[in-house]
């Protein structure tokens, strides 16, 4: 699954552990969802698309794989 996480964090110029603090997971959790080794539960991604005030589908999209 691939997402635009590290591009909206620019936007916002959030670190990673900003925005693990805001949605209360670690800075590892971000960091795995980011370089794509860790796939978020539902509840997650919506919290993380919420915080980017964004739907769900625009910070993640299914790749070929998937």
């Amino acid at each position: 699954m691939k997402n635009r996480i590290r591009i909206e964090r620019a936007i916002l110029d959030i670190t990673q552990a900003d925005l693990a603090e805001r949605i209360n997971v670690s800075r590892q959790t971000i960091n795995a969802i980011e370089s794509n080794k860790y796939v978020p539960s539902t509840v997650l991604a919506l919290k993380i698309a919420k915080l980017f005030g964004k739907p769900v589908e625009e910070i993640f999209e299914l790749d070929e794989n998937d």
